[in-house]
């Protein structure tokens, strides 16, 4: 998410009431969580597990809840509550903006495209042309649609990222400040549901189709040309390369990454990252051939213990 001008570090530090380590002319451009940072973004880390990560990621600016040597070139916020005063700078440079109309005025919507009744479309929505938005569709603040895309019923596209801090009273939600982007020749099917990012977007590649019921986690990033099947369910912060098939039921991690061209059977558990060009199966997912074969080999266990036995 980046801001609409730079903000002085100094300026951070008054903003969210803490104390900062480097120059007071130090800008930051930009708020991102880890999977997303780049260059002039600040981004906060509140766990030892994750200070290295943080500090030597791309981002210019840490809000961390330790003091620590500051690598070169970068800059320090030093908060009791890392995650706090994150959701803090998020919600005073993206602050929600409540709906008036089932439209926005806002809302840019293409030549040729049709919307059926009972279409919510919030602010400053960007929808291109020869589009089919079909009726109780949520297309949620800021989300970018392109050419020729095909939205069917009870889809919601923007909905919060499920991403929740547990503390002593419950949990606390990191407010999600991204958006979603659906690029050219895109079908979703009915009761699909993608969450925006937290700060970036969530991506869906030209030509890629969505089955009904199909529900794409925070940040996750959709090559082209790809095909999923009813239920598949996948995590946040994924990445899927171009002309990966997903079918029924396939349920996907968090943080992983599907190379090109692969092919995941019904029902399987992606719980790790795996290679392109090949079928996969089962959970914990294998190569499909080697997974069959492991089925056979179970099959026949019980006759050799038996046959042992005797």
């Amino acid at each position: 998410m980046k801001l609409s001008k730079p903000l002085k570090l100094k300026d951070a530090a008054e903003l969210i009431g803490c104390e900062c380590v480097g120059s007071d002319d130090h800008e930051i451009t930009g708020i991102n969580e880890i999977h997303m940072v780049e260059k002039g973004d600040i981004v906060f880390v509140d766990h030892p597990k994750y200070y290295d990560k943080a500090l030597n990621s791309e981002a210019t600016t840490i809000l961390i809840n330790k003091k620590v040597e500051a690598p070169e070139g970068k800059a320090l916020l030093i908060s009791d509550d890392p995650f706090r005063d994150f959701n803090f700078l998020t919600r005073s440079f993206n602050p929600f903006q409540s709906a008036s109309q089932s439209i926005s005025p806002s809302a840019q919507i293409g030549k040729g495209s049709q919307v059926q009744p009972n279409v919510f479309i919030g602010n400053h929505v960007k929808i291109g042309e020869n589009c089919l938005i079909h009726s109780n569709v949520s297309i949620y603040d800021n989300t970018v649609i392109g050419d020729n895309v095909i939205i069917h019923s009870g889809t919601s596209i923007g909905s919060d990222a499920f991403y929740y801090k547990r503390r002593p009273e419950g949990y606390d939600r990191l407010i999600s400040g991204g958006n979603v982007s659906i690029e050219n020749n895109v079908d979703i099917g009915a009761c699909c549901t993608i969450d925006r990012g937290v700060s970036g977007s969530t991506r869906i590649g030209e030509g890629s189709k969505l089955d009904n019921n199909v529900h794409v986690g925070h940040d996750t990033q959709i090559g082209k040309h790809c095909l999923f099947a009813s239920q598949v369910g996948i995590a946040g912060c994924v990445i899927i390369e171009d002309e990966v098939t997903l079918w029924g039921q396939v349920g996907v991690t968090s943080g992983i990454r599907i190379g090109e061209k692969a092919v995941v059977l019904g029902q399987a558990g992606v719980t790790k990252s795996i290679k392109g060009g090949k079928t996969y199966f089962g959970t914990p997912i294998d190569e499909a051939r080697r997974k069959y074969k492991e089925i056979a080999s179970l099959r026949v266990l019980p006759d050799i213990i038996e046959k042992i036995g005797e």
